[in-house]
């Protein structure tokens, strides 16, 4: 297994924490009760996970790329990351169509779960920069990509081939649904407004939230613009993905991530002659 970027236990275990927390940040409608919200006032809830969101993605991604990041694999990142981010323009806007996202689970695949971690918060950022993108939004974006390319590194790496196409495949379509539901919850209680068959009841059960929640995402997102990236997803890959994982691989040999650099004493001649 190639990986540009090593994560160490303790950077998985802050990755597992952090994880668990932003997960419960794009889930506070579904779990926040009145009076039990943080410090004991549920109306300041959503100001607090908004602010808590962006530090939450710098702490991970300190602690992830603490541990020292090869030169050549913060060049790679450097380069997918502008190649994402001028990807993104050319097909944002139009019936859901995102160009961001094969490239992410491509390179996740090949560079390991950590690269692709790192890969889709650069992305993002970079893209929303070059966009005008940047806004409240912004790292829910960025965290949600984030955990694209995660789970494109942690996909089995036995399979090979059409089966490897295939699943690639696969999980593009999966990750396109997911990221679609993930974004709708970060901003759906301020969507609709109150009164309607699909708001948000502040403080409601639980089960009816998630009911009025899946007919808003399914009416607004699910058969429009999620299924559009959906289907970019799948036939990028299908189309570019052996070509591009190729050249990945090619690249990730010529940078010998792995390989162990030992220091040898130079032999007096060679001192004499470097000296000579």
């Amino acid at each position: 297994m190639t990986t540009a970027l090593p994560v160490r236990a303790r950077s998985r275990l802050v990755l597992a924490l952090a994880s668990l927390a932003g997960l419960a940040v794009f889930c506070w409608p579904l779990v926040i009760k009145p009076g039990a919200g943080v410090g004991g006032q549920s109306a300041d809830a959503p100001l607090v996970f908004l602010l808590t969101l962006p530090v939450l993605v710098v702490v991970v991604l300190a602690e992830v790329s603490s541990g020292g990041i090869d030169a050549k694999a913060l060049a790679l990142l450097g380069v997918l990351s502008a190649v994402n981010a001028a990807l993104r323009p050319l097909g944002a806007g139009t019936a859901g169509i995102e160009t961001v996202f094969f490239l992410l689970v491509l390179a996740g695949r090949v560079f390991g779960p950590g690269f692709g971690f790192l890969l889709g918060s650069t992305s993002l950022f970079a893209s929303a920069l070059l966009t005008a993108g940047v806004g409240p939004w912004l790292p829910f974006q960025m965290l949600a990509a984030s955990w694209v390319g995660l789970g494109a590194g942690l996909l089995p790496r036995r399979v090979r081939g059409r089966w490897e196409i295939a699943m690639l495949g696969a999980y593009g379509v999966l990750a396109a649904y997911a990221f679609g539901l993930l974004m709708n919850l970060s901003f759906w209680p301020y969507a609709t407004g109150s009164g309607t068959d699909l708001s948000y009841v502040a403080g409601g059960p639980v089960a009816e939230n998630l009911r009025r929640f899946l007919g808003f995402t399914i009416v607004t997102s699910t058969l429009g613009w999620d299924t559009g990236r959906a289907l970019t997803n799948l036939a990028a890959i299908l189309l570019l993905g052996p070509a591009v994982l190729l050249a990945l691989r090619r690249a990730a040999r010529r940078a010998a991530f792995d390989a162990p650099v030992d220091f040898v004493p130079a032999s007096p001649s060679h001192a004499d002659t470097v000296a000579g």
